[in-house]
């Protein structure tokens, strides 16, 4: 049996993992972990117990079901949220005094800024997928967990968490100038399309990146 001493950490990979990949059974998260199904399901039915995921059932080979482990809306306030009710408070107050049009240029501001940023850090920079994964970096310290993987010729561009989530649903300018930031700062001769989104209903954000 794991000491208590690893039992926080190892259940904290659990959910991190389970908020990178999604629903996935006990026996690939033990593979996954180097671990025993056993002990991960020790881990699984505490946090359940916690009300920090839950199952369902999908039909396996042979038609036996298996159980699959996912987190709970619970468990999203685990995870960086940017002070998200602060966030939408400055919203509405910024809304209030400037109006709908006053708020978006704001927003449209601090995307520029951003933009500077980004483009800073990925100066000097050439090759598409190092420039992916210089900006999966920023992006994850600032709280998206962004990663990035190869799908044939194109590039997917993935963020498992959106720490101003219900600042984005406050106000959907915010997502709307986060594809833009991106176009700016990768460049025009790549096409980038949103094919996930959190705000309507995916676990995470995932942007197609094609070369034109």
């Amino acid at each position: 049996m794991e000491s208590t001493s690893n039992t926080r950490p190892t259940r904290r990979t659990i959910l991190d993992f389970l908020k990178r990949n999604g629903a996935v059974s006990a026996t690939l998260l033990a593979k996954e972990l180097g671990v025993t199904a056993m002990a991960v399901r020790q881990h699984l039915y505490a946090l359940q117990d916690q009300k920090m995921v839950t199952t369902t059932s999908q039909a396996g080979q042979r038609g036996r079901p298996v159980k699959l482990w996912a987190l709970t809306a619970e468990a999203q306030d685990l995870f960086p949220n940017a002070h998200q009710d602060l966030a939408v408070e400055l919203l509405n107050h910024m809304s209030s005094a400037f109006g709908e049009q006053g708020l978006h240029t704001i927003i449209d501001r601090h995307s520029q800024s951003q933009t500077k940023t980004y483009a800073a850090a990925l100066q000097g920079i050439n090759r598409l997928s190092d420039r992916l994964q210089q900006l999966a970096l920023i992006r994850s310290s600032e709280g998206y967990m962004a990663e990035v993987q190869a799908d044939g010729d194109d590039w997917l561009f993935i963020e498992n968490h959106c720490p101003i989530c219900a600042a984005a649903r406050q106000c959907t300018h915010l997502c709307s100038n986060e594809l833009q930031v991106f176009q700016s700062v990768l460049g025009p001769e790549l096409t980038i399309t949103r094919e996930e989104h959190i705000l309507q209903g995916p676990r995470r954000c995932l942007y197609r990146i094609k070369a034109n």
